[in-house]
């Protein structure tokens, strides 16, 4: 029986006592290897925001392991994503290391280290066949769990299901993977998808990108199993979409964070709109947006600045496609969910 997400489930059949218990494979060998045939004396080290506690750690491992001239650097940069590189520290390394994530940008500079989750996804997997109908169905999961997709491919046949699944565009690096600004995995031939791994965010951006679809959430993180409901999310959009529409000065916020910026999309805003400014950030976060006296923004940054932290922002905070309907451009009915495709 589906529970409600904001709730976890019981750990006990996933080998998780306590979630920090988990321990990731950090492919310390391979970033070893790299360093001694590159020469390298001076590493960068990315990790996700949940993971930037483990990087001295990493780090001790790693000088462990190499010649006492080898200088390993940290990144204090946010990151969330593949698209988060910090260039910054990039160009001053010899080999720059990016956890958490599945290639987005490849590089022979870059070892991406995707941090693969050892929990068992089968019992949760089990729990969620009480929500879906025998028949065709897709399946898709995030990078942390792509090491057991196969296998999650041959459970569902196994079980009597016809498994549809797909490579989505070029900004996904496996079969079946989605990603928080990307759902082109999920364009298959099947009115139920099932999505495995943990959070609310991707498949309730998937249900958004295919509501003809029903989405199925198997998380073996928390152990719940839900369905994805669109309505509450759908409400919030819609009531910011009503804010701004009285806006007359409108902030157009251009991300330069290397794989979040869509430039045409900011510059054309501002060159078709008077009262439309353009402003470049690499973090967008509400405190730094209440300085500037605006009635309403546009991101056309990471989708999930407008999702996740919309309703924090002082101000109506928009994607483009909701920029148009609030300027009349469009009719309100098509409100949709901002995604991205293709690489940078």
């Amino acid at each position: 029986m589906s529970q409600d997400a904001s709730t976890e489930g019981d750990l006990r059949n996933t080998g998780m006592s306590l979630k920090h218990d988990r321990e990731w494979d950090y492919e310390l060998d391979r970033i070893v290897e790299a360093v001694e045939e590159r020469d390298a004396t001076k590493v960068g080290l990315q990790f996700p925001e949940g993971l930037k506690r483990r990087g001295p750690a990493v780090a001790d491992d790693l000088r462990a392991l190499t010649d006492d001239d080898v200088t390993y650097m940290l990144s204090g940069q946010p990151c969330y994503g593949a698209c988060d590189l910090d260039t910054y520290l990039m160009r001053r390394t010899d080999v720059f290391v990016h956890f958490g994530h599945s290639p987005m940008k490849e590089s022979e500079k870059i070892i991406y280290v995707p941090l693969f989750s050892n929990v068992d996804p089968f019992p949760i997997m089990e729990d969620s066949l009480d929500e879906l109908e025998i028949g065709d169905v897709g399946l898709v999961t995030t990078a942390q769990h792509m090491n057991r997709f196969d296998e999650m491919r041959e459970w569902l046949e196994d079980e009597g299901f016809t498994v549809h699944t797909r490579k989505g565009d070029d900004r996904l690096t496996h079969e079946g993977q989605v990603l928080g600004c990307n759902y082109a995995s999920a364009d298959i031939d099947a009115d139920q998808v099932l999505y495995v791994g943990g959070g609310k965010f991707h498949p309730l951006g998937l249900a958004m990108e295919h509501p003809d679809k029903t989405v199925v959430i198997a998380d073996p993180v928390n152990n719940v199993v839900t369905v994805a409901d669109t309505e509450q999310f759908m409400k919030q959009r819609y009531a910011s979409v009503h804010k701004a529409m009285d806006a007359e000065k409108w902030g157009v916020i251009f991300c330069t964070k290397i794989g979040q910026g869509r430039w045409d999309v900011a510059e054309k805003i501002v060159e078709d709109n008077d009262d439309a400014y353009l402003i470049t950030m690499d973090e967008v976060t509400p405190d730094r947006l209440r300085n500037f006296d605006m009635d309403a923004f546009v991101n056309t940054g990471c989708p999930r600045i407008t999702t996740d932290d919309g309703p924090q922002f002082h101000k109506p905070m928009l994607t483009p496609g909701e920029y148009r309907i609030a300027v009349g451009d469009e009719p309100l009915d098509s409100l949709s969910f901002d995604t991205f495709h293709g690489t940078w």
